[in-house]
């Protein structure tokens, strides 16, 4: 019997390819979207889910179990990009961004362990972000979101490991998607102390993500990790020195590296 799949933010980018990939695989793949009606092209089906809404997360797992009796593979995907200067980010567009990137995965997972735990198995993966290891310039709130994810998803993975559930995250870096379109962007501010570097910071944040790598990299990762025997906790998946600049963090002192990165974004 195929293991059932079910991918949060499925209808495009990364979690679209991981879909294709799996389909193709013999996976019995679910997709999420916030308007499913509005996507033509999926070749899985697609089912309404907004993951700030925890009855909407109730309904679609509801609506998986009651076609397939079951999930096997739950995946964290859905997510949304936030850029500015700390000062100048409204609080608000800082909460919605929890909302989405954090507080929505834990809901999704709240809602799937029951059943999980009732098969006495289930392997959940977190899709972070190598932004989440380090506090980038101008994505310390995405770098916070994605970094707190990684770390609830450490303690739950100890809650339920004994109920035969295995939680972890998987760290892309850069991958050419449509992300950056859909990330909210402080507006460059005429006159502000930020005006300058952010402006140069954001054109470098956009230019990474047009000649990233391909998301079919992330389906064919995420495709071993589920066929692994035991998974591990962490994964890094993305270009070699983005993977590195983790390796760095935990080696040099913090100013170090802390100039490391400035320089990096010519700060």
């Amino acid at each position: 019997m195929s293991k059932v799949v079910l991918i949060t933010g499925g209808s495009s980018g990364i979690g679209k390819a991981i879909g294709e990939f799996l389909f193709h695989k013999g996976f019995t793949v679910y997709g999420t979207s916030r308007n499913p009606e509005k996507v033509l092209d999926s070749i899985f089906p697609l089912i309404a889910l907004d993951v700030r809404d925890v009855e909407s997360i109730r309904h679609a797992i509801e609506k998986v179990i009651s076609i397939s009796k079951r999930i096997d593979v739950v995946i964290n995907n859905a997510g949304v990009g936030i850029t500015g200067p700390i000062e100048e980010i409204p609080t608000d567009e800082m909460r919605n961004n929890f909302e989405t990137n954090f507080f929505g995965p834990i809901e999704v997972m709240k809602a799937v362990l029951p059943q999980m735990r009732e098969q006495q198995s289930g392997l959940i993966i977190n899709i972070t972000s190598i932004a989440g290891y380090m506090g980038l310039p101008y994505r310390g709130i995405y770098s916070a979101s994605k970094g707190a994810l990684e770390l609830v998803t450490e303690a739950v993975s100890m809650e339920v490991k004994n109920f035969g559930i295995n939680v972890i995250t998987v760290a892309p870096g850069d991958f050419a998607t449509n992300i950056a379109s859909g990330r909210y962007h402080a507006p460059l501010v005429q006159g502000s102390a930020y005006e300058v570097p952010y402006g140069a910071t954001l054109k470098q944040m956009d230019e990474h993500v047009d000649s990233g790598s391909n998301p079919n990299e992330m389906a064919k990762a995420i495709y071993d990790i589920i066929n692994a025997r035991e998974p591990k906790q962490h994964y890094k998946i993305g270009a070699f020195m983005q993977k590195f600049s983790i390796v760095l963090k935990r080696a040099l002192p913090d100013r170090i590296y802390e100039r490391m990165l400035m320089n990096h974004y010519k700060l």
